[in-house]
């Protein structure tokens, strides 16, 4: 066999040469790197003009990222201003329906206090509360509405007395033990309570529904005056609930009253208190001589 030719192909020199012109042109970089360098040392203001210029280059795609940015930032905040604005309605509109159980209840106070004075030339003070306490719970899906309150006999509480929550009277005291009480709230079918229409006193009942609502029963029947949005609060009549204060709201009219929604409802309530007897003193001593009255007759016979 022939021996192996010691020349290189023309291929090994190619690469051979690119490899060279490689580390030449790396050295030949080196040396201006290391030159520039030196003068950016010795005269730091050598490459200003060079610095402006690609500051100047490069400035409108600054301005333009700048632009971007800004408005990307706005986008998202008008997004989440938007998401935001349900939330703030709603709180608003519950503060606005506040608002306006308030003032319907400082004109009932109004109103009341005239007459008392027209008639009695006396003022009424508010008896304190005789607890205050956690509203336990209260049955939803039942056609019994009661509630369960953490207050009992051995804090005062009695049978008949009425419960109060912020925006209104929630119901009254069924049964008692010692650290808690059944409520019959005003929602439930056997709770019937006299009140007026604040606007212009129009008497009636508001007897609960057994399903969350309240049936206005006018005492006078004819042409209903009644309309949506009005605001019945207690009257004081029976002797039991406080008047003047918050029952329902209207919602719907009907042949001899209307239909209405409890303006404190139970289920959004977490404290109480629980309230004594109105005019319990006037009760106990009206029957005092229909009692005695029935025992002269007793008597007699």
């Amino acid at each position: 066999m022939a021996p192996p030719s010691s020349r290189r192909s023309g291929h090994s020199r190619r690469a051979q040469y690119g490899q060279f012109t490689g580390y030449v042109i790396a050295a030949i970089g080196a040396v201006i790197g290391a030159v520039l360098l030196l003068v950016s040392l010795l005269s730091p203001n050598a490459f200003s003009g060079l610095r402006g210029g690609a500051a100047e280059v490069v400035a409108p795609p600054g301005r333009a990222t700048a632009v971007a940015r800004d408005e990307g930032q706005s986008f998202i905040e008008a997004v989440q201003g938007y998401l935001e604005a349900g939330s703030q309605n709603a709180t608003l509109r519950r503060e606005v329906e506040l608002a306006r159980i308030r003032l319907a209840e400082a004109k009932a106070l109004e109103q009341e206090n005239d007459r008392l004075r027209a008639l009695l030339e006396i003022a009424d003070r508010d008896a304190p509360p005789i607890a205050v306490t956690r509203l336990v719970g209260s049955s939803a899906a039942s056609t019994r509405r009661f509630a369960y309150i953490g207050a009992g006999s051995a804090d005062g509480v009695q049978p008949g007395m009425p419960v109060r929550a912020p925006r209104g009277f929630v119901g009254r005291v069924l049964e008692v033990s010692d650290n808690t009480a059944r409520v019959l709230l005003l929602t439930d079918s056997e709770s019937v309570v006299p009140v007026r229409r604040v606007k212009d006193n129009v008497a009636a009942f508001a007897e609960g529904r057994g399903d969350g609502l309240i049936n206005i029963r006018l005492i006078n029947l004819g042409i209903n005056p009644l309309k949506k949005g009005d605001i019945f609060v207690t009257s004081g009549a029976g002797g039991f609930f406080r008047p003047n204060v918050a029952v329902a709201m209207v919602d719907q009219i009907t042949d001899d009253g209307a239909i209405a929604r409890i303006i404190s409802d139970p289920a959004a309530t977490d404290f109480v208190s629980v309230e004594q007897i109105w005019e319990e003193q006037t009760v106990e001593s009206a029957r005092v001589p229909i009692e005695e009255e029935l025992g002269d007759d007793g008597a007699g016979e």
